[in-house]
């Protein structure tokens, strides 16, 4: 919606003394009801600093014959600025050479002395229409430009265009939609920030951040909020996506290779950062703009947002960077991955089946058989889980999950249920 323009401003420039009084008495009415108001000059140098005081005049009415500086001479320098006001021109009836060439520098239109006041409120009014389309024209282009500058920080460059168009996605409130949240932090960093000094950090931060949002985006996702080295982004809000799921599957993967890559190069460079952890699960949430007149947050609530949270916690149990939830899988076409087990989240009662996403690149087809077959031997609790997946893990040792699961065995677990903390 766009907001009530405020009263139109004119500007009169005129070195009739008289002039002013007239004007006032015969538009009394226009500005008692707040429809307009007016500035005068007598001749062009006082209207162009009249011009730059107040930079919100819609339209000039000027005099051609003044001394000091004529109204052609203003009108050229009128054309020449940046705000170009609607210009009306007046000037004696025989001299139409004068108007022929304020036309043709831009006047929007022309009155002859003596003025005829019934003829100037006409011209006023035809002109401030004119000014009301140019200016509701121009607020809607403050109010896109503005729009874009804030939605740019949550979503991705071609989202954030289509959603500027419209400002009402900027108001409060929030409404119910089918998403899927993800969630990343980076381990161990808290205890990291202590040994590095604030360029260095800055330059981490800075560097991740830049890497992991422009994956987010390039999956066309929304970053609902950063807080410290976490991360947490929507996919499904705020407009729709059937593949929301799915979209978030492969964000994860990308946003889990980026981050392996950006830790090798600064372990290069003598600093161990730790592993990205991430958490996705789908459902319904709450999502919209929260908070008051002079901040707002899009964001989203709900226990789909709690768990994905839990669920990236679940990774340091685990083993795991990546854990995602059954209800992703089941919405997430061609997904390729294994299960992790049935996870018994903080604050939560009931298990929750959870995946570990894969790449092609990281498990072929015959080692995730092998662990397939061994989960089934876990899950059915027979005896032979134990060796499958030690077997497991003496072909691929830094399999952690597979060597998670060994050491519950070990240590009398059985079953695929699994209390996180």
């Amino acid at each position: 919606m766009i907001p009530d323009l405020p009263p139109a401003r004119i500007l009169v420039v005129d070195d009739e003394p008289d002039l002013e009084a007239l004007i006032t008495q015969k538009f009394r009415r226009q500005l008692r009801d707040g429809q307009v108001t007016f500035l005068f000059a007598h001749d062009g140098h006082e209207a162009l600093d009249l011009l730059a005081a107040h930079r919100d005049v819609d339209m000039v009415v000027s005099d051609i014959n003044m001394p000091g500086m004529d109204g052609l001479t203003l009108l050229a320098k009128l054309q020449e600025s940046d705000d170009r006001p609607s210009t009306i021109i007046v000037s004696a009836y025989g001299d139409m050479a004068n108007i022929r060439t304020a036309m043709n520098r831009g006047a929007f239109d022309f009155l002859t002395k003596p003025i005829d006041f019934t003829d100037l409120e006409t011209t006023i009014a035809r002109t401030l229409r004119h000014v009301g389309v140019l200016r509701e024209g121009r607020q809607r282009q403050m109010l896109a430009e503005r729009a874009h500058a804030s939605l740019a920080r949550y979503f991705s460059p071609n989202l954030a265009e289509r959603l500027a168009g419209d400002a009402s996605g900027l108001e409060l409130g929030g409404e119910r939609r089918e998403v899927a949240s993800l969630f990343t932090d980076i381990a161990g960093f808290t205890g990291l920030v202590e040994s590095l000094d604030p360029g260095q950090l800055a330059e981490i931060l800075n560097g991740y951040f830049a890497a992991m949002t422009d994956i987010v985006f390039a999956h066309e996702g929304t970053v609902a909020k950063i807080v410290g080295d976490a991360l947490h982004v929507l996919f499904g809000a705020p407009g729709d996506q059937p593949d929301h799921a799915a979209r978030a599957v492969d964000c994860a993967l990308a946003l889990d290779t980026a981050s392996e890559v950006f830790r090798a190069r600064w372990q290069e460079r003598g600093i161990a950062i730790g592993a990205t952890r991430i958490g996705v699960h789908a459902g319904p949430a709450i999502v919209g703009n929260f908070g008051g007149g002079r901040y707002f947050d899009y964001t989203a609530y709900g226990d789909t947002i709690n768990t994905s949270a839990r669920l990236e916690n679940a990774n340091k149990a685990l083993g795991t960077r990546i854990c995602v939830s059954q209800s992703v899988v089941i919405r997430a076409e061609r997904f390729r991955g294994r299960p992790v087990g049935d996870l018994v989240l903080r604050g939560k009662q009931s298990a929750l089946r959870a995946f570990e996403p894969l790449t092609e690149e990281e498990y072929d087809a015959a080692m995730l058989d092998r662990y397939l077959d061994a989960f089934a031997k876990l899950e059915a609790g027979e005896a032979g889980a134990m060796p499958a997946f030690a077997a497991l893990v003496g072909l691929r040792p830094d399999d952690a999950l597979a060597a998670f699961h060994l050491k519950r065995l070990l240590n009398g677990a059985s079953g695929t249920r699994i209390e996180v903390r």
